[in-house]
């Protein structure tokens, strides 16, 4: 982002306009210049908490990043030719300020694991990982590829279970919008028309009317407290404690349950097994990818961790704590059989994605007419509840 550097030099004071990653750096800049620093003030201050807000939220195109460094070191460029390169053609000011970065941490001696551990916001510890058992045997262009690959199953994952929830989000929402309509603009109107006329209305009817009137009577306040019900809902959503207990509920849901269940454990196979494929230890990696479990999880994975460190077999381990699926398990056996655990671990993650998908395009598709129905049997209910005194009385004048 720009800076505006007040400087002096020769006696004169100057107001430069300077490119650079935070005011430390634009008055680093200054001073090589050969101008003696005075004050320092950020441009466009929005845009740069904006810009540090996205960064904080893994802005980084880590994947984009991976693709280019391997296409760079796969065409015969060195390590640091690659990485000055890529800073070289980088326009994104806090994308090049991070790449600098690692180009100085790289010139100090230091591996390149080190380097991208500095910047947590922008390189996971599974990434970082990777690259560290790469360091070891030479082999970061491979390395590379199983992240990308492993990064791209996970994305085709998350996009399956997005796109499947789009229609029943879509189709809820229109839902909701003309029930809100018509409870908010036109039953309170049917209501004074109905209070004008006088007549005897069934009990449904009348109750719908009564809403009307208590809506139309009290508006400021029935909606305030709707907004004030809205911002707590949305404070408490954004609250860890909350998302936990939310997350706790859902397992405890039958069906649903068992699916998170195999989705974590097919997210933590896949994370393991790319890590064990680059050369990792098992204790090692299973500690690394703990944090993608849920909290229960996370301590039962401890114990198996245990367990192995005591010279158990994993399958064993795993299926002594719950880590595993009856396919699973046998997959692991083969696996330890072979000598192909890695390999196996990523074939069960394969299984239980693909498993995953089928189950979340059965239920959409079950959902989805369930959902319609449901909100067209509302929507009825109200314009019917609201017409029928007008049926009635059309009936007696007949």
């Amino acid at each position: 982002m720009q800076y505006e550097v007040k400087a002096m030099k020769g006696g004169g004071i100057a107001t430069l306009a300077l490119d650079a990653a935070d005011a430390g750096d634009a008055a680093a800049l200054a001073q090589q210049q050969g101008y003696a620093v005075l004050a320092v003030r950020a441009q466009q201050a929005r845009l740069a908490n904006l810009l540090g807000a996205l960064r904080r939220h893994g802005a980084f195109p880590l994947v984009q990043f991976s693709q280019e460094l391997l296409a760079l070191l796969e065409a015969g460029l060195t390590l640091m030719e690659a990485f000055e390169t890529l800073a070289e053609k980088e326009q994104r000011p806090e994308v090049k300020a991070i790449l600098k970065r690692l180009v100085a941490k790289l010139y100090e001696g230091h591996p390149l694991s080190f380097a991208l551990k500095q910047d947590p916001d922008c390189f996971p510890p599974l990434y970082v990982a990777t690259v560290r058992a790469s360091e070891k045997t030479g082999a970061l262009p491979e390395a590379l590829g199983r992240f990308i690959v492993y990064q791209a199953q996970m994305d085709t994952v998350r996009r399956q279970v997005v796109s499947a929830s789009i229609y029943p989000a879509l189709l809820g929402g229109v839902g909701g919008l003309v029930t809100l309509f018509l409870m908010v603009y036109v039953v309170p109107r049917f209501s004074r028309i109905y209070a004008d006329i006088g007549s005897d209305l069934p009990l449904f009817s009348r109750l719908l009317m009564q809403w009307g009137e208590l809506l139309g009577n009290h508006q400021t306040a029935i909606f305030g407290g709707a907004a004030a019900a809205l911002a707590l809902v949305i404070h408490a959503v954004r609250r860890p404690a909350f998302k936990q207990w939310l997350v706790q509920k859902a397992w405890q849901l039958p069906g649903v349950g068992y699916r998170l269940h195999v989705y974590q454990l097919a997210r933590f196979y896949r994370s393991l097994g790319m890590l064990l494929r680059g050369g990792m230890p098992v204790v090692t990696s299973m500690n690394m990818t703990a944090d993608l479990l849920q909290t229960a999880l996370r301590g039962q994975l401890a114990q198996a961790s245990a367990t192995i460190r005591e010279g158990q077999s994993i399958s064993h381990a795993m299926e002594k704590y719950g880590l595993t699926t009856p396919v699973a398990l046998r997959m692991l056996r083969v696996g330890e059989r072979t000598g192909r655990m890695g390999e196996m671990m990523e074939r069960i993650a394969a299984f239980y994605e693909e498993e995953t998908a089928r189950w979340v395009e059965r239920f959409t598709k079950l959902f989805e007419p369930i959902l319609m129905l449901f909100i067209g049997l509302v929507i009825g209910a109200v314009v019917v509840l609201m017409y029928f005194p007008i049926f009635e009385l059309a009936g007696s004048i007949q």
